[in-house]
């Protein structure tokens, strides 16, 4: 490695270097509960989001050029993503490291989705893994291995994206680690009753609704939802001449086609759900939009959470 390109690095990752000998966890940091920590490392960066989407890389990663795809095979992920920055002891490798913590998810039950070295993980896996080179120097490393896990529990599963490697002006191990609990996003929308939705109708024409929650994925209405559902049956049942469309809606994240399927049949489990309640299936027509009509920015979770959503829109026949 010539002298500038060491320099940079090194340059590039001061905010982790560290006193030799000091214990330096960034504040407020602690380990997951689920994942103890390899005995002498610290926490150099660490963050936790309640809700928040996770691509977990199980397969390859594939020449530039071949697509869209990055990977042979990823799934995507929703829920509670918890993510750590360790750097180990200078006296260890990047591999006896991994193999601790791969010991530790077997012991916890883990199952091992995939894993991989430098020389198998694949020709660009090092830098996606890593993307847009956030914590530089750490994909020149020569010992990088990874792995991808996952735990079967009742309460919702866990899955583990774990990514070794020895960083060069260092030469010690850092470990990059996600933890992913998956659940569903908590719903913080208070229910509409159906005076308002009524009321909201008669002056706007449409009403967006968000107490309507689905599975990721998935048109499979969540439990949570039946309070929303009741109210928009009772409004219905009020207004007994009333129409609407049950609109689905959803963010801009994924393929143009396979959203304006998703939320057409989303749109139709909610007519079918009102259906079942006892309101003419003449009275609800179901529309799915996609992601062609957004109310905020795909660009913040904040924004696609108010993306995803139904809309009730009064149908007016002349």
């Amino acid at each position: 490695m010539s002298l500038l390109r060491m320099l940079f690095l090194l340059l590039a990752t001061l905010p982790f270097l560290a006193q030799p000998g000091a214990a330096q966890d960034v504040t407020g940091s602690a380990d997951h509960p689920l994942i103890p920590r390899y005995a002498g490392t610290e926490i150099r960066d660490y963050a936790v989001n309640a809700f928040d989407e996770f691509l977990l890389i199980t397969g390859p990663s594939l020449p530039a050029g071949t697509g869209a795809a990055a990977y042979e095979a990823s799934q995507p992920l929703e829920g509670r993503v918890s993510h750590f920055l360790y750097r180990a002891p200078m006296d260890r490798s990047a591999l006896e490291v991994f193999r601790n913590y791969e010991t530790a998810l077997k012991e916890a039950g883990f199952e091992t989705l995939f894993t991989c070295s430098k020389a198998d993980c694949g020709p660009r896996f090092n830098s996606l893994i890593n993307p847009g080179a956030r914590y530089n120097g750490l994909i020149y490393g020569d010992q990088q291995r990874f792995l991808a896990a996952k735990l079967v529990r009742p309460e919702g599963d866990v899955y583990v994206s774990l990514y070794a490697t020895s960083f060069e002006p260092e030469a010690r191990p850092f470990i990059l680690l996600d933890v992913i609990e998956v659940a569903p996003m908590e719903a913080r929308m208070q229910v509409i009753k159906a005076s308002e939705m009524e009321e909201t109708l008669a002056r706007d024409g449409r009403i967006a609704i968000y107490g309507i929650l689905f599975d990721f994925d998935s048109a499979e209405i969540l439990p949570e939802s039946k309070e929303q559902i009741d109210q928009l049956a009772a409004m219905l049942q009020d207004s007994a001449t009333l129409q609407v469309l049950i609109v689905g809606h959803t963010d801009g994240k994924g393929a143009f086609d396979y959203n304006l399927s998703l939320s057409q049949r989303r749109a139709q489990a909610v007519a079918d759900a009102l259906a079942a309640q006892g309101i003419a299936a003449d009275r609800i027509t179901p529309a799915g939009a996609g992601m062609v009509a957004p109310v905020a920015t795909n660009r913040t979770e904040e924004g696609r959470a108010k993306n995803r959503r139904v809309e009730i829109v009064e149908l007016v026949r002349n």
